[in-house]
């Protein structure tokens, strides 16, 4: 009988509109954190596609996502000052110093960050810091949501080929 995700659970289906799309958030970012489990930093770094993307990549990109949706649109901080860079595509571009430690430990604290930014936050919210604003956090959960079901489907596909390679 396959496993089902945490999200399944009853005490997630009973819950709020909010509460339940905070667990599947928190389930695709630890989905996509662990993606890099088991590798080494070679395999992480390894380019597999034609694009930028790697699992190292992604994890990066997904910070770059979190500070983005979760900094940049609550507090209307500029990515210079969040220290991010300005377009998407740069942020699956990996310095020499990133690790799979450090690039996990980043995603971790920018998830903590985000969960502390919308806290206090409903889902009709409305987030005025980002280019597209204004939005509520109903659609900014949606949207990093499916980012990261796509990123995780993407991980999926290069773990595969890393390990089965």
């Amino acid at each position: 009988m396959p496993a089902f995700p945490p999200t399944f659970a009853d005490r997630v289906v009973a819950q709020p509109a909010q509460a339940q799309c905070e667990a599947f958030l928190d389930e695709h970012r630890g989905a996509l954190n662990g993606c890099l489990d088991g590798l080494t930093e070679e395999q992480a770094r390894r380019s597999l596609v034609v694009s930028r993307t790697t699992l190292l990549g992604l994890v990066k990109h997904a910070t770059f996502v979190e500070k983005v949706w979760f900094d940049e649109a609550v507090t209307g901080r500029s990515r210079a000052r969040i220290g991010i860079p300005e377009r998407s595509d740069e942020s699956f571009v990996l310095a020499d110093d990133d690790t799979i430690a450090t690039v996990r430990q980043a995603h971790r604290e920018a998830c903590a960050a985000s969960r502390r930014a919308t806290a206090s936050l409903g889902m009709d919210d409305i987030l005025r810091g980002h280019r597209r604003s204004p939005l509520p956090l109903r659609w900014v959960y949606l949207h990093v949501l499916r980012e990261l079901a796509q990123h995780c489907g993407h991980a999926d596909i290069l773990r595969e080929q890393l390990l089965n390679g």
